[in-house]
C-alpha cells in the first residue's frame, strides 16, 4: 500500500490490468496527478516458470503503443513469442487458409504474450513516473460517482477523490455499476477452455485454428515450444471436456486438432470461463469513462479483445491530452464524448464481426458448410483478400490513435522510453 497516498487526484483509474495501466502510462507526460488502484500485483516471473493460462495475441498496433510508452522492452526481456503464420481450417470440409507475414512484408503477424507479462512491464513503467501513484493491497469497497468529484472508498476506509474516474476494472465493473450504466448482453452459450500443452512437434511459430462444429480450437505458440490452447465449445460440450481426466483430454484434444502437431505429450491444469458478448450502453458520463472489458467483451476466436481495450486506452489518452493542451476541461462530457464516438463504432464493428464468424462456422447446415469451405479456399487463392484480412488482424486498419500507428516521431518514442 502506498504510504504517501493523496486524498485528491485529477484521475483515478480503477483497475491496474493491461488496459488501465496502459492508460496511466499514456497520460504520464501530462501534468495530471494519477492514481491506479489494483489490489493484486503479480509476482515477477522467471524464464523457467510455468506459463500462465491467460495469454493474448498482441497486434502490431498494440505493439506500437507499447513501444511508444517504453514498455515493449520490459515485455521482451521477460518472454513472448512472435508468430509468423496463421493457419485456419474447417473441420467440416477442405477449406483452409494460410496467412504468412512475408506476404505483407513484415517479420511477424503479431506476438503471443502472457497477460501477466504485459501487466508486469506496464506496472514497472508506472513506477518510474512521479505523477502516478500505484495503490495496491486494498480493494475498492464503494464508489460514490459525482460528475465533478467522485469518491472512492478503499477497504481500509481511506477515501480518495478525483475529477475523472476511469473504469478499467473488467467485465464486472464496479465503476460501471456505480454510474448506473446498463449493458447489452448476448450469451454465446459457450465456454472457453484454456491450458498449456506440449505437442510432439514444434509449433513452427504459427498460430493454428481449427473450426469445429461446436466451436473453434486455437493452438497459440509460446517461446518454450509449447502452445497455449483456447478451446471454445458449446457449454454442455465444454463441461463434458472439463470432466475428462488428463489422458482422455489429451486424446480428445489430439483428434480435435487433427493431429497437426503430433501427439500431445503433456498438459497443464485447465480452466474454463463462459463466453459472453457485453456492450455498455454508454461509455461515458460527465467525469467518468469506461475502457476495455468494462465497456465491451467479445468472442475470443480472433484474439482481438485485449487489442480493442488497448486502443481504447491510447485513444482516450489522446483525447484527454488534446483537451489539456487546449485548456479545456478534460473530464467534461463534451471532451469524453469525442472518445465515445471514436471507439464505439470501432468496437461494435469487431464485436459483431466476431459474432458473425462464430455463427457462420458453428452452422452445421450442409449447404452453409460447402459455401464456407469454398470461401476459405477462395481467400487462400486471392492475394488481395488475404492481404486485407491480414491488415485488419495486425491492427493496420481503422481509425487508430497516433501512438498506435506505424509511423510516429522517433524523438517522441525515445523521449517516452526515457532514452
Amino acid at each position: 500500500m502506498l504510504k504517501n497516498m493523496k486524498d485528491k487526484y485529477d484521475v483515478i483509474i480503477v483497475g491496474g490490468g493491461m488496459v488501465g495501466s496502459t492508460l496511466a502510462c499514456a497520460l504520464a507526460d501530462t501534468n495530471l496527478q494519477i492514481a491506479v488502484i489494483e489490489k493484486n500485483i503479480p509476482d515477477d516471473i522467471q524464464q523457467n516458470d510455468d506459463y500462465d493460462l491467460r495469454v493474448s495475441a498482441i497486434s502490431h498496433s498494440s505493439q506500437n503503443v507499447f513501444e511508444y510508452l517504453g514498455v515493449w522492452q520490459g515485455i521482451t526481456k521477460r518472454r513472448c513469442c512472435a508468430y509468423e503464420k496463421m493457419q485456419v481450417w474447417d473441420a467440416q470440409g477442405d477449406g483452409e487458409v494460410i496467412f504468412d507475414a512475408a506476404d505483407s512484408g513484415v517479420r511477424e503477424l503479431g506476438h503471443i504474450i502472457e497477460n501477466k507479462v504485459i501487466q508486469l512491464a506496464l506496472l514497472e513503467r508506472i513506477k518510474s513516473h512521479d505523477n502516478i501513484d500505484l495503490i495496491s493491497g486494498r480493494s475498492v469497497s464503494s464508489i460514490n460517482y459525482q460528475a465533478e468529484n467522485s469518491q472512492i472508498t478503499l477497504e481500509n476506509n481511506a477515501v480518495l477523490n478525483c475529477h475523472l474516474l476511469v473504469g478499467a476494472d473488467g467485465a464486472q465493473s464496479m465503476v460501471r455499476e456505480a454510474a448506473a450504466i446498463d449493458l447489452d448482453v448476448a450469451e454465446y452459450d459457450q465456454k472457453g477452455i484454456v491450458c498449456v500443452v506440449t505437442p510432439e512437434m514444434h509449433h513452427q511459430h504459427t498460430a493454428w485454428q481449427r473450426f469445429l462444429s461446436t466451436g473453434p480450437l486455437a493452438f497459440l505458440p509460446l517461446a518454450s515450444g509449447q502452445c497455449s490452447i483456447v478451446w471454445s465449445a458449446d457449454s454442455a460440450e465444454a463441461d463434458r471436456i472439463m470432466m475428462l481426466d488428463d489422458e482422455a483430454f489429451r486424446n480428445e484434444l489430439l483428434l480435435a486438432f487433427d493431429r497437426r502437431l503430433g501427439r500431445i505429450e503433456s498438459i497443464s491444469s485447465r480452466a474454463a470461463f463462459p463466453l459472453i458478448r457485453r456492450h455498455a450502453q454508454e461509455y461515458i458520463k460527465p467525469g467518468l469513462v469506461l475502457v476495455g472489458d468494462a465497456a465491451h467483451t467479445i468472442h475470443p476466436l480472433a484474439g482481438q479483445g485485449v487489442n480493442l481495450g488497448l486502443m481504447d486506452a491510447a485513444s482516450l489518452a489522446e483525447v484527454l491530452t488534446t483537451a489539456i493542451e487546449h485548456r479545456r476541461d478534460f473530464a467534461s462530457y463534451q471532451t469524453l464524448r469525442k472518445y465515445e464516438r471514436w471507439r464505439r463504432g470501432e468496437n461494435q464493428l469487431m464485436m459483431y464481426s466476431m459474432s458473425g464468424f462464430k455463427n457462420l462456422f458453428g452452422n452445421k447446415n450442409t449447404f452453409i458448410s460447402k459455401v464456407r469451405n469454398l470461401g476459405l479456399n477462395l481467400v487462400q487463392k486471392s492475394d488481395l483478400a488475404r492481404s486485407l484480412l491480414m491488415r485488419r488482424a495486425m491492427g493496420f486498419e481503422g481509425d487508430l490513435p497516433a501512438m498506435a500507428r506505424d509511423k510516429f516521431d522517433n524523438k517522441n518514442r525515445q523521449h517516452q522510453a526515457g532514452l
